[in-house]
């Protein structure tokens, strides 16, 4: 089977996001111009590059967390782990311009150093970020649409302490959670290693 720009009638869902998977989550934490702290989960979300650390995160539509990013010039990623998925689903919600995520969800603001911007307190890691750049994306036409991403630049990195074995991140104990296709999920609970040629 292939198609182009109509699904056969045997696909009843686009499998778009299920072929591109797993995702990480990108569990975005911004301010609003009133100081209001909003906390969102995104799934189009990901390392950019190591050298200076980059993350970006892509919205359908501008929604609060890319319009705060832009205008505040700041962010917070905290990492989404099965022990805080109902939290982070919670957080998904729809809720009005003012309205904090980080209370409905019941989480603890963790305390920046860099920025202003609140992260996660119970999440194993989180990055601080500086918006260096925000955009309006476009299709192959280049005609805008109403698709818009925000780059970071990572200005603080917290790891809880217990997160730490032999000097590395411990992924598999913070057990984080990445989105699939549909209302799918996955827990990152086993590590395999692959050296390189030139290792």
């Amino acid at each position: 089977m292939n198609y182009g720009a109509t699904r056969p009638d045997c696909l009843d869902f686009n499998p778009f996001k299920a072929i591109v998977s797993p995702r990480p989550i990108g569990w975005i934490g911004t301010l609003d111009d009133a100081g209001c702290a909003n906390l969102a989960p995104y799934s189009f979300f990901n390392g950019l590059v190591a050298y200076p650390e980059q993350v970006y995160f892509a919205s359908d539509g501008a929604k609060h967390s890319f319009v705060n990013a832009r205008d505040r010039g700041e962010f917070t990623f905290s990492l989404a782990t099965e022990e805080l998925a109902q939290a982070m689903n919670i957080s998904a919600e729809s809720l009005p311009y003012g309205t904090s995520e980080f209370d409905a969800a019941g989480l603890e603001r963790g305390n920046p150093v860099e920025i202003a911007t609140p992260f996660v307190a119970a999440s194993p890691a989180a990055f601080e970020c500086v918006t260096i750049q925000t955009l309006q994306l476009e299709d192959r036409n280049g005609k805008l649409i109403d698709r818009y991403m925000v780059i970071g630049e990572v200005v603080r990195t917290h790891i809880r302490d217990e997160f730490i074995r032999d000097g590395r991140f411990d992924t598999l104990k913070a057990r984080p959670i990445a989105r699939m296709g549909y209302r799918d999920y996955t827990t990152v609970n086993e590590a395999w290693e692959l050296m390189r040629p030139d290792d």
